[in-house]
């Protein structure tokens, strides 16, 4: 019986969120409130520039556990860019390896130039992890 390989596209979310890189770290987290997230995209300012990330580690690390103002620090200030991106049809298991190789706890997802959307290390684990069950399941 063949596995059913299952792919980032099978666990991201198409929901994005995002906040310009001007935007202040107070608007950011009040974004992410508003949004019930955790992480936001930074729009890119033209078609050469790369998109960011910022996630409320971000903030916990850079802003509050250094006492910076977050009123007076931008989001370009702590951002993440460029972000990791992973192809849609990437093999969840490997997308799981690269963002565990980083340290990283979520990626953004493209087909080609397009932006479709972003996925957590949770996603991507559970997804996967249930698909290994499902698959146990149907050889028993």
């Amino acid at each position: 019986m063949e596995r059913k390989i299952v792919r980032v596209s099978d666990v991201m979310s198409t929901t994005l969120h995002k906040i310009s890189g001007l935007a202040s770290v107070q608007d950011a987290i009040a974004e992410m409130s508003r949004q019930n997230v955790s992480s936001l995209v930074i729009e890119r300012r033209d078609g050469d520039d790369e998109f960011g990330v910022i996630t409320v580690h971000d903030i916990a690390s850079k802003v509050v556990a250094v006492n910076k103002s977050k009123h007076r620090t931008s989001v370009y200030e702590i951002m993440t860019k460029p972000a990791l991106t992973l192809d849609s049809s990437m093999n969840a298991k490997y997308a799981i390896r690269l963002l565990s190789r980083f340290r990283l706890t979520r990626a953004l997802v493209k087909h080609g130039e397009n932006l479709l959307g972003i996925v957590t290390l949770r996603d991507l684990v559970l997804g996967y992890a249930n698909s290994l069950d499902l698959d146990e399941a149907e050889t028993e």
